[in-house]
């Protein structure tokens, strides 16, 4: 299964960005390699629709869950329509590297 959580820079010990679609980085966890990985959201300063393209992006990397703070109702459709699973988390104040421990464990 691949996993994507939404954030601000390319590293581990980057912040947890809350925003799906304006989000600078996607960390991607597959669970068959167990490594992450970072890609970069070059949709993050679109002028509009940046939600729906980060949701075809997920579609287009056969991601199953993403990890963000919130999802706006198109990229919630896209979503949901390619039953990828949205997991909401409020605290923004968590580094990728906690995250993925708590996903882990």
């Amino acid at each position: 299964m691949k996993t994507v959580i939404t954030s601000k820079r390319n590293d581990h010990n980057a912040p947890f960005d809350p925003r799906f679609g304006r989000a600078a980085w996607f960390c991607m966890i597959d669970d068959e390699s167990g490594k992450p990985g970072f890609i970069e959201n070059d949709q993050a300063e679109a002028t509009g629709g940046a939600g729906v393209k980060a949701a075809e992006k997920m579609v287009e990397l056969g991601v199953q869950k993403v990890i963000s703070g919130d999802f706006g109702p198109k990229a919630k459709e896209l979503l949901e329509k390619f039953n990828i699973q949205m997991v909401i988390i409020t605290d923004d104040h968590q580094s990728i590297k906690e995250i993925i421990s708590r996903l882990t464990n």
